[in-house]
């Protein structure tokens, strides 16, 4: 993308009413309708996030959460990773991952970074750092495989 992105970085209690919305909507496009998959998108997790995003004239292009220590595992973690399908393969995914690994290594002072990826996006994470730590798994009956960022 040639315009520079201009990322919002947030915890839960800063994202306003419009961009949870808009942030809930497009999870539930990508991970429920789109790969066909029934499961509790609203966790309660949210409300201890910090909600990484690209927003373009309201509309989500891009979207992450992180999670500290000791919320889904023993390290941070990164989940719910998406690009909105009209703006894919165009690097967005990667700048949205190096800035939220920046973040936990600045900002949060973390050195290791748990992922449950999609086993088809391995090879994603694997040049971003990340390597396999389990066989593949389904969860929501999606092949998935754990994976460890380590600085």
């Amino acid at each position: 993308m040639e315009k520079t992105l201009n990322w919002q970085l947030k915890k839960f209690e800063e994202v306003k009413s419009e961009e949870i919305y808009n942030i809930l909507k497009i999870r539930n496009e990508v991970f429920i309708v789109e790969q066909q998959c029934a499961y509790q998108d609203c966790d309660d997790k949210d409300k201890k996030s910090y909600h990484l995003y690209l927003q373009e004239e309201g509309e989500i292009i891009s979207y992450l959460r992180i999670l500290e220590k000791g919320i889904s595992f023993d390290e941070v973690s990164i989940g719910r990773v998406l690009v909105n399908k009209n703006y894919r393969f165009k690097g967005i995914a990667r700048a949205m991952m190096l800035k939220a690994i920046e973040f936990i290594e600045q900002s949060l002072s973390e050195a290791v970074i748990k992922i449950q990826a999609q086993a088809y996006l391995v090879d994603f994470y694997v040049s971003l750092g990340f390597k396999e730590t389990s066989n593949e798994y389904l969860e929501d009956n999606i092949p998935h495989i754990d994976m460890l960022y380590k600085k």
